[in-house]
């Protein structure tokens, strides 16, 4: 039995109030991903349901989405891909507007970054609204990506995410849950 099947890896998340703006309670995994077990179990799960699919690609999103990306991608044996905001990608790339709050940001990713058909796998930290997430997988449809799935470690069920990202007939996949957020 492996050590990591005993942490609990919502006691690894450290929650910060009122951050970045009052009323706001933000899930931090530094903490997480600072403990070797913890980190360990935490890219186990992210991967667990997808170890017998066929994935070629991780597509990360900016930022925590690389860290935790790049170690489902070693995991799974195949390449990574960064979704970055606009204007971060030194090649060719192709954008994707979502809201926000308060207005519209662009996630970007390079162009030649996907074959057409090849299947990718969609990681991030964290699903709240789902508006960054739901973004993505447009990014990598337009690329013509097989989006196999979506991992998240943390879900805010309260917000909506995953119901955004399963509208798109996305098989979604989270390790913890804080309800209220």
């Amino acid at each position: 039995m492996s050590v990591t099947m005993d942490i609990d890896l919502k006691d690894l998340v450290r929650t910060i109030p009122d951050y970045p703006k009052p009323g706001i309670m933000f899930r931090d995994i530094t903490t997480l991903l600072s403990h070797a077990n913890g980190f360990r179990a935490c890219i186990e799960q992210l991967v667990a349901p997808f170890g017998d699919r066929r994935i070629e690609l991780v597509a990360g999103i900016e930022a925590r989405g690389f860290i935790l990306g790049g170690a489902v991608a070693d995991r799974l044996h195949c390449g990574f891909v960064p979704i970055r905001k606009k204007g971060k990608l030194p090649g060719k790339a192709i954008g994707q507007d979502y809201e926000l709050e308060y207005g519209i940001d662009v996630i970007e990713i390079h162009e030649d970054a996907i074959s057409v058909g090849q299947p990718v796998l969609l990681v991030d930290d964290l699903i709240a609204t789902g508006g960054t997430a739901e973004a993505a997988v447009k990014l990598l449809r337009k690329l013509r990506a097989d989006v196999i799935g979506a991992a998240f470690v943390i879900d805010l069920p309260d917000l909506g995410g995953l119901a955004r990202l399963r509208k798109l007939c996305i098989e979604c996949h989270t390790l913890v849950t804080f309800e209220g957020d």
